[in-house]
């Protein structure tokens, strides 16, 4: 009895997990994060689509896979915010600390930050991911008023130790143990959990923190 060929697209191999990277690479560099979807990188690199599940588990797992991750930071947040909202900053913060401070995932990290630095494409990709991955997931967690513009400011107070401590490498940040910086800025962070309620001061509306 003869056996009819298969058809269709391709199961899973080493080449096969290369060719999505290839695709999902070019794609997401020429389109940016939230317009090129999953089911456009398997139809381009011709496999189903659920063998980029198989492979990555996720668009952002793919993204970062592309850049040459072995962490995603996007990941870390991500696991991050499933916990208690009252210790996320903290714990967020830990996190990406011993994920920097990793020998093999940390250098992939830094080359990312200072090629974004110097590439505009780059760097419009990584702010995309990080608004839907990192900010609209942190902002829909600890939910209230202006919760997008917490989550925003969170995230912008961490790139700046991030950069502050591995980039620019500013004593004593750099000097400082993962446990110390949580100690010291970890508290700062807490603002992320507390809704502003906004007055009006000389005819303008003014954000105050609201005491818990």
């Amino acid at each position: 009895m003869n056996k009819t060929p298969r058809r269709g697209r391709r199961v899973g191999s080493p080449d096969t997990r290369a060719q999505i990277l290839d695709v999902a690479r070019r794609r997401f560099l020429e389109g940016g994060y939230q317009a090129v979807t999953l089911r456009s990188i398997a139809a381009e690199a011709g496999v189903d689509l659920a063998l980029i599940s198989y492979y990555f588990g996720s668009k952002k797992g793919l993204f970062g896979a592309a850049l040459a991750l072995s962490a995603n930071p996007a990941d870390i947040l991500a696991r991050a915010v499933e916990g208690d909202p009252a210790t996320l900053p903290q714990r967020a913060l830990r996190d990406l600390l011993i994920t920097w401070e990793d020998p093999e995932a940390g250098a992939p990290l830094r080359a990312l930050l200072a090629g974004a630095v110097q590439d505009e494409t780059l760097a419009h990709l990584v702010k995309e991911m990080l608004e839907r991955e990192v900010v609209d997931k942190i902002a829909a967690r600890i939910g209230g008023a202006d919760a997008r513009q917490r989550a925003t400011t969170f995230c912008a107070q961490v790139a700046g130790l991030i950069v502050t401590r591995y980039i620019l490498r500013l004593e004593p940040i750099s000097s400082m143990s993962p446990d110390e910086i949580v100690r010291t800025i970890g508290p700062r962070l807490q603002l992320i959990r507390r809704p502003a309620a906004i007055t009006r001061s000389r005819g303008r509306a003014v954000p105050q923190p609201v005491a818990e």
